[in-house]
Order: structure tokens, then sequence, then C-alpha cells
């Protein structure tokens, strides 16, 4: 591929010590493209390439994890803002129960990393949005002003909500302790668990990518992994075996709490993803 000549391939060579046979792409995020980069002693790594940059950031969220969590995430060999040379951590195959069950296990070992207060030391980003973290001792009052009206602003400002569905957001999120209650405890989540983020070998997880990590309940992780259909029942029975839920989650919670992600994908591309907004918004209003 015509990239990998010059800089890059420089780059990689220069990080790995070794020369670049081929690469193949991936299916990568929002930022920046993705490859599987074959080099010439027969190993693999993954190389993110952001030609405007807006890597370090991501950069950061995975040394974070890497150092504060079990999370398995890949490894960084560099981390520059316009490259990401990580290592391969294979995958590619699809969630099984088998599979669900191990990334229930995994994920509830993230959420027992906790800090004392809900955000975190800095900005964040999902997918190519900026994730403001100030620091709460609040849950319900951090849900509220730095993801639910905030990503709503975002989404009015872009013209992509309607004034009323704007209005809608504003109105339940002034009666949020309706529904929400304080979790025990500030838990570390991913933050974007959809199935592209979770890689698959055989009936293990072989790790996590492009994560959006905070410090959060981590009822909006279990949320946001249902939204799209990431996981299941056999997720589900496992976690709640390593750390129940709390009565109510399903019922009440977790279609509230997955307005957050459907803002997101507002912002980002409008359409369906507003009148779903206000579909949700219908049920708690």
């Amino acid at each position: 591929m015509s990239w990998l000549r010059g800089d890059v391939e420089r780059r990689i060579t220069g990080a790995t010590g070794r020369g670049v046979e081929s690469a193949r792409p991936l299916p990568g995020g929002c930022i920046a493209e993705v490859y599987r980069v074959f080099l010439d002693d027969d190993s693999t790594v993954v190389i993110k390439l952001a030609r405007g940059g807006g890597l370090a950031t991501e950069a950061d969220m995975l040394g974070y994890l890497a150092g504060h969590s079990p999370l398995p995430v890949p490894g960084l060999i560099v981390a520059e803002d316009d490259l990401l040379i990580l290592s391969d951590l294979g995958g590619g195959g699809r969630l099984t129960a088998a599979s669900e069950r191990d990334a229930a296990e995994h994920i509830a070992a993230l959420h027992q990393v906790t800090a004392p207060r809900f955000g975190f030391d800095r900005d964040t980003l999902i997918g190519p949005l900026v994730q403001p973290n100030p620091q709460y001792a609040n849950w319900v009052d951090f849900f509220r002003e730095q993801r639910l009206m905030y990503m709503a602003r975002m989404a009015r400002e872009r013209g992509q909500l309607s004034r009323r569905t704007f209005m809608m957001v504003k109105g339940l999120a002034d009666k949020l302790e309706s529904y929400l209650t304080e979790p025990p405890q500030p838990a570390l989540i991913h933050g974007d668990l959809w199935t592209g983020n979770v890689l698959v070998a055989g009936d293990r997880i072989a790790g996590f990518v492009d994560p959006a990590i905070y410090f959060a309940d981590p009822e909006i992780e279990l949320a946001f992994s249902t939204l799209f259909g990431t996981f299941g029942e056999a997720f589900f029975t496992r976690y709640a075996e390593l750390a129940p839920l709390r009565p109510g989650f399903f019922e009440t919670r977790r279609d509230l709490y997955n307005l957050y992600p459907l803002l997101v994908h507002t912002v980002l591309f409008g359409g369906a993803y507003a009148a779903s907004v206000e579909r949700t918004l219908e049920t708690y209003l």
C-alpha cells in the first residue's frame, strides 16, 4: 500500500526492528485508518494512522487501562498523535455464549477498579467526540450535566436535534432523581462496548479496543452493551454472579442510560438516532 512507502514504513521499522512486508485494512475508529501490518519475521502489529492527529488521547486511555486495570488491551509500541503502533491481539471471531461469559469476567473485574469521584483526571473521547470529565462526588449530577445535557446541547448546536426533543431531554434531566440512585462507588468503565471493540478468539476474549474511559456507575456500561446487541443473556448471567445487578436495571434504568450513546450517534449521524432519542424520552415523560 502506497502509504507504507516512506515515513510511516520507516517509523514502523524503527519501532519494531523489522521490515514491512504487507498490510491489511481493519475496521477502524472514526478518526483513524487501521491496518494489520505483516513484518518480515512473520510477526504482526496493528497500526492506527491519523494524518491530522488526534490519537494521543486514545494512547492515554489504553495506557491507563494497561497500568490500572486487569482489562486486556493492546500494548503500546509507539504512541504519537498521528500514529499508534500496537501489539496485535488477534481476534476476529464471533461472540458465543462461552466468550460472553469470559467477557463478563473481564468487565466485572474492570468495574472493581474504583476512584473517590466520578469523571476522570482529564477529558477523554467517545469516537471523535470529547467526553468532558470534571470530577463530581455525585453520579446523578455528573450524568445529568456531563453526559445527558452536554451531548444534547452538542446535538442541538449541530442541528441534529429539534428544539422540542432538546426540551424533552431537559425535562428528563430535571427529574433524574426519580429514576436513578447513587451507585456504591465510582467504577472504571471501558465506555464503548459495542461488538466491534470486543476481540474474540474462539471461546475467550482476546482483548478490548477503542476505549472511552472514565469513572461511572457501571450500569451505564452494561446498558450500552445491549444497545447494539453486543452482549446477551450469557454475559449478564455471569456478570450478575460476580457483581449482582441492582433491582430495576433492565426495567427502568437501562433505556435511560442508553440515551447517552443515542445522543452521541445523533451528533454524528442525526436522522434515525434522533428519532430513537425521542421515542425513549416519551417512555419517561
